[in-house]
């Protein structure tokens, strides 16, 4: 995924790492990397839908969005970004 988010007319690629890849495809639904107050959250856009500003990575036929202000910082979607309560790897 190409996106914009550092400097106009540069473009950079946001890396999904295999173990997230993996617990997002055996979910079978699209996720969404939004703000809390510790930082970058990986969660269902059941529990935080989309927003048409958002940025769009896919992963096989599933989608992560990306806050377009947590895109600017976030360089790869890892398992660290998964909520404790939603982990049952």
């Amino acid at each position: 995924m190409q996106s914009d988010t550092r400097e106009p007319g540069q473009s950079r690629s946001i890396y999904v790492t295999d173990d997230v890849r993996s617990y997002i495809l055996q979910r079978k639904r699209d996720f969404r990397v939004s703000t809390s107050c510790s930082g970058p959250i990986l969660l269902p856009t059941s529990v935080k839908p989309p927003k048409p500003t958002d940025l769009q990575v896919p992963v096989g036929d599933y989608t992560v969005y990306i806050s377009k202000y947590q895109a600017r910082y976030v360089d790869a979607i890892h398992r660290g970004m998964i909520p404790i309560f939603f982990e049952d790897f």
